[in-house]
């Protein structure tokens, strides 16, 4: 039995690796959250209990530190490369559903998975720009066509918001992916593997979107409270 760890405000599962990951969620109708250091300092209720309430797993090096710190093997496990792990060990036997991105993004997604994965049986998709008619039609379209595992890629915590939703009409696995179908479809890239070596991935996004700034503040606070050990 894996057993949750509380880091903060969150509760974090501290995989060893994937394939132990895999193994566990298999069957399991809850949603997976990437957790990084600013979901861990998050103060907002409704967001933590719905991490609190699913799977939140280490995506960033701050969690896996602050997981090694409290005594724990864990690895980082990216939600960007994680979910096509999904895909390839389940792609022969689940049912999929994708919603996120812009309809250009998604519909290459689409196509760019029905060519990597011959057979995948995808019931469905749909952009991420979705209005409260369109959820409607969404739950009842899940209910009627029944996926296994659902993507849902629109950016925390409008993603988590909604999988909250979806997951009481429709039970299943769901995951959320911000812009992983935007790598995945080659429109945006990942940081070049000398910044992942190094763990400085968070450094090449701020580099790449300036704007970015003011999130990665919660970065220096979370490394003096984990030097505090106050995590």
């Amino acid at each position: 039995m894996m057993e949750k760890i509380f880091i903060r405000n969150v509760f974090v599962y501290p995989f060893p690796d994937r394939g132990v990951f895999l193994d566990y969620i298999e069957n399991k109708h809850k949603i997976l959250i990437a957790v990084n250091a600013e979901k861990i300092l998050n103060e907002a209720p409704k967001l933590q209990q719905i991490i609190n309430e699913n799977i939140g797993y280490a995506d960033g090096v701050g969690t896996v530190m602050a997981l090694k710190q409290k005594g724990l093997k864990a690895v980082k496990i990216p939600g960007s490369e994680f979910w096509l792990d999904i895909v390839r060990h389940f792609y022969h036997e689940k049912k999929f559903y994708l919603l996120g991105s812009s309809q250009e993004v998604i519909e290459k997604t689409i196509n760019r998975l029905k060519v990597d994965f011959p057979g995948i049986n995808i019931v469905g998709y749909r952009n991420g720009f979705i209005d409260e008619k369109a959820k409607a039609e969404l739950k009842a379209f899940l209910t009627e066509k029944k996926p296994d595992i659902v993507f849902v890629a629109q950016g925390t915590p409008r993603q988590e918001f909604l999988m909250d939703e979806l997951i009481k009409t429709h039970p299943a696995l769901y995951m959320g992916l911000g812009g992983s179908f935007d790598i995945y479809c080659g429109l945006k890239n990942r940081a070049p593997k000398i910044f992942l070596n190094l763990h400085l991935e968070w450094l090449y996004r701020l580099l790449k979107e300036p704007t970015r700034f003011g999130r990665q503040l919660a970065l220096i606070k979370f490394l003096v409270l984990l030097l505090l050990s106050k995590l």
